[in-house]
């Protein structure tokens, strides 16, 4: 059984992402990094990485990041010391140091020293490739191809200081026999099309699509690309409502609705429950004997833990 959890960020205009796999093989993934002190539903720094603590204990550990725009590497620094960042996987770039930003200095401190540089096809022992007893994560980077001009454009424009989610990744974590989930960070509709047109016929069927840049209308997902892809079930980020795209499908779950997200991969079912109640289901999950919501007592208080939203069959 495997777990993948996105964690949800439901104030202010900027409304970071965060996720992390644990592995149906000795593998633990995180994705992204948004830790914030103070107060408001933000500010989760100490309990995001006493989880992450917990839930990696004796794995091997990565560390992928999509871009080094603020809502999706602060507190990276803080991670880093307290979960020490062995295996780092980014795209190379040449974003401008700021020495007063400590997440970013952090990032260019990775980046320049531990880095394995993503981009298209990347094959690497416990990544993909299984090696001894620690298995295969079952991660596979589709996007970026170096060579393609629109990319090295978007590179170009983030050596200026601009235009950070134009390099983002695009990967999958997939089971076998299993669900596919598919990232794509920031990405927008126009690169999104760059993709579609170079690999239209090799484009992977997902069952989750993490829709990009927290569901912002910049982020679409071009027609043709999400026929392609096919989702099953599409998860809407935190944006702010009025910037959301929300599509034409009923199959969504929003994470400004939902709260965080926890995914039990079980075989070819996907179990899955939010932190918050949603009462407008989509029709592809289903109820399944033996699940339903995780409670525990506090003081005498029965206490929902987690909703059990249904169960997706891929």
């Amino acid at each position: 059984m495997s777990i993948v959890k996105s964690y949800s960020f439901p104030e202010g205009d900027i409304r970071g992402d965060m996720f992390f796999i644990k592995h149906n093989s000795n593998n633990f993934t995180v994705i992204d990094c948004y830790l914030k002190d103070g107060e408001g539903k933000n500010a989760r720094k100490d309990e995001i990485i006493k989880e992450i603590q917990n839930e990696s204990k004796d794995r091997i550990c990565r560390f992928i990041s999509t871009h080094p725009d603020n809502d999706h590497i602060a507190g990276i620094e803080y991670l880093n010391e307290q979960w020490e960042i062995v295996n780092f996987y980014a795209v190379e770039n040449k974003r401008p140091a700021d020495a007063e930003d400590k997440s970013l200095t952090c990032y260019q401190q990775l980046l320049a020293n531990k880095n394995y540089a993503i981009q298209r096809g990347i094959t690497r022992a416990w990544l993909n490739n299984s090696n001894n007893n620690n298995g295969s994560s079952g991660i596979s980077f589709h996007w970026p191809n170096l060579n393609n001009d629109k990319f090295k454009k978007a590179l170009k424009l983030v050596s200026e200081g601009k235009g950070m989610n134009n390099i983002c990744p695009i990967f999958t974590y997939s089971l076998e026999n299993g669900a596919t989930y598919m990232w794509m960070g920031d990405l927008e509709t126009e690169m999104q099309q760059s993709y579609y047109d170079e690999y239209k016929n090799s484009i992977p069927k997902v069952d989750i699509l993490f829709q990009p840049h927290h569901g912002r209308k910049s982020g679409t997902v071009p027609d043709a690309l999400l026929a392609a892809l096919n989702p099953k079930l599409i998860i809407i980020g935190n944006a702010p409502a009025e910037h959301i795209n929300y599509g034409n499908s009923r199959q969504t779950i929003t994470q400004n609705t939902a709260g965080d997200i926890y995914f039990e991969n079980d075989g070819n079912e996907v179990h899955i429950y939010t932190k918050n109640e949603i009462t407008n289901k989509p029709t592809c999950l289903k109820s399944k004997r033996g699940k339903g919501n995780i409670a525990k007592n506090i003081y005498g208080i029965h206490y929902v833990e987690w909703y059990y939203a249904g169960t997706l069959t891929v």
